[in-house]
């Protein structure tokens, strides 16, 4: 695996990694996308008066913690992993307690984190190098985090059930990050170059 890490953002339309299987709703679950778009635009209302006065990275990521965590359904852990040198350092997040640092490269977060791009796991058992801090987890999705073009951490959802996320989700949710990450002033030391 080539290790050579950019603090460069991918291109806007890079494509997700995806394991185990397809992810969208078809046409027989326009209900279920319509019920989905639903909770996500209550999510971008909240976010959005969340941070309408407030810019202080730590205040807003633990709040976009929280948020998602109470407001997506069947989620058993959310939150944040900060880039520090080589390794990603446990940040704000809801659920059980978790890794405090993985290595970039290494699980779902460390791969995501590397290639600078979401991966969605349908099936965490299925993914070569998952680390496990809650056996009860099924799925996971992970996302870069970007201020500016820089990367400065990765967003982690777990789920206890089989391909709970799909692409739906990913792109939903890198707006939800894209607009945290507009509305937040990063710390200098965040937006440096990994030591």
């Amino acid at each position: 695996m080539n290790r050579h890490v950019s603090d460069a953002a991918p291109p806007a339309n890079s494509a997700s990694q995806s394991f185990d299987g397809a992810h969208g709703a078809s046409g027989a679950d326009a209900g279920a996308a319509a019920a989905k778009a639903a909770i996500y635009d209550r999510l971008a209302h909240s976010l959005r008066e969340l941070i309408a006065d407030q810019t202080d990275f730590l205040a807003n990521i633990s709040n976009f913690a929280a948020l998602l965590f109470s407001g997506l359904p069947d989620l058993n852990w959310a939150g944040f992993y900060l880039l520090r040198g080589t390794d990603l350092v446990l940040g704000p997040f809801q659920g059980k307690p978790a890794c405090a640092c993985i290595p970039l490269g290494d699980g779902v977060c460390g791969t995501a984190a590397l290639q600078r791009a979401a991966v969605l796991v349908p099936n965490v058992h299925a993914f070569p190098g998952h680390i496990v801090c809650d056996e009860a987890s099924r799925s996971e999705m992970v996302l870069p985090m970007f201020k500016d073009a820089t990367f400065i951490g990765v967003f982690d959802l777990d789920s206890p059930v089989l391909s709970r996320f799909d692409d739906i989700d990913r792109a939903r949710i890198e707006q939800l990050l894209q607009l945290l990450m507009t509305g937040t002033v990063v710390p200098q030391f965040r937006l440096a170059p990994p030591d």
